[in-house]
């Protein structure tokens, strides 16, 4: 058994002092409905402001009072913590994680700026956050793909009941035949379209047909009927391109026995604006997010994110070369 890690306007207001304090609540909160705004009334000039995230295609969302992450406008996102054993060994990772990785693999993970106090989302009351970096805040109009690595998504430190559940779910879904699953996306489209956002219902539906035309569109300049894959090359290759960092973070993986990373996501952005504007390296970003069901490898290689990742560079690989494919074939006619 692996050991743990633990030894509208949709605005929120909440006191700085208070965030930073563990520990100290707030004697005078105020929940203004019809606005949807957290006030916490100690100390207003110190007041900063929190947003639901824009650009969040998975997991749980702050709408219709319901609790999900913030972000405020320095470029930091605001997790909840759970209040179970996901909470605590999501937090001790994140304390540790730098000190056990190489330098060059840290940069595929949020930054980790420490806890705080915040008013949750859901009218709750004050909460404590995990504060990371908001990987979007850099980018645009970013497409992104939220893509849940492994055959496997639970932990075997996992109750019998969210087994059960995770396992329901893996079958429904890709993670089982492919050994990953797309959980959310979004694909910037253009100023006057806008985006595409497929529902979570239709993404969980999803069969292996769907993720190959996924992967295409998200490198195309046209979604329908046939996307191009005109960015193909751009995106997905080059020396920077998510298929070279993909191959980076999977040497590392091949070697690493330090963690296994269940229910770990890859979520993978691309400015798409800048490749559309012609910019030749484009701003691409792969990073690797939720670790609330890590725990340590003890010295066994992670074979179950290990052969996810690998399938799922196999689907990239693919669009790339047929992208390459079609390219010489096109320079014939």
């Amino acid at each position: 058994m692996k050991r743990s890690l633990v030894g509208s306007t949709n605005v929120f207001y909440s006191n700085r002092h208070a965030c930073q304090t563990m520990g100290m609540a707030s004697s005078h909160s105020r929940v203004t409905s019809h606005q949807n705004v957290i006030r916490s009334q100690v100390t207003p000039s110190f007041y900063i402001m929190f947003k639901i995230p824009k650009h969040q295609v998975a997991g749980h969302q702050a709408i219709d009072g319901n609790l999900g992450p913030l972000v405020d406008d320095s470029g930091r996102f605001y997790k909840p913590l759970q209040d179970d054993e996901r909470g605590t060994t999501e937090l001790a990772f994140y304390r540790s994680f730098s000190s056990k990785l190489p330098h060059h693999i840290r940069g595929f993970f949020p930054v980790f700026y420490g806890t705080q106090l915040v008013e949750a989302s859901d009218g709750s009351g004050l909460r404590p956050h995990l504060v990371l970096q908001d990987i979007t805040s850099n980018h645009l109009n970013p497409s992104i793909l939220d893509v849940k690595i492994g055959s496997r998504t639970w932990s075997p430190e996992a109750s019998e009941d969210y087994i059960q559940k995770a396992l329901e779910g893996d079958r429904l879904t890709t993670t089982v035949t492919l050994g990953f699953r797309i959980s959310g996306l979004q694909i910037y489209e253009s100023k006057e379209s806008g985006y595409w956002k497929p529902a979570r219902k239709e993404v969980k539906s999803f069969s292996a047909d769907d993720v190959r035309l996924v992967l295409r569109k998200f490198v195309s300049s046209n979604l329908e009927p046939e996307p191009d894959c005109c960015f193909a090359s751009t995106i997905y290759g080059g020396c920077s391109g998510i298929l070279e960092q993909l191959l980076e973070l999977k040497a590392w993986f091949e070697d690493q026995t330090v963690y296994h990373f269940h229910s770990c996501s890859l979520l993978l952005l691309i400015d798409k604006e800048s490749v559309l504007n012609g910019r030749t390296v484009p701003f691409v970003e792969v990073k690797l997010i939720d670790f609330a069901h890590t725990v340590e490898a003890e010295g066994v290689i992670d074979h179950n994110f290990l052969g996810g990742l690998c399938s799922f560079i196999k689907f990239v690989s693919e669009v790339l070369t047929d992208s390459k494919v079609s390219t010489i074939q096109a320079s014939f006619n």
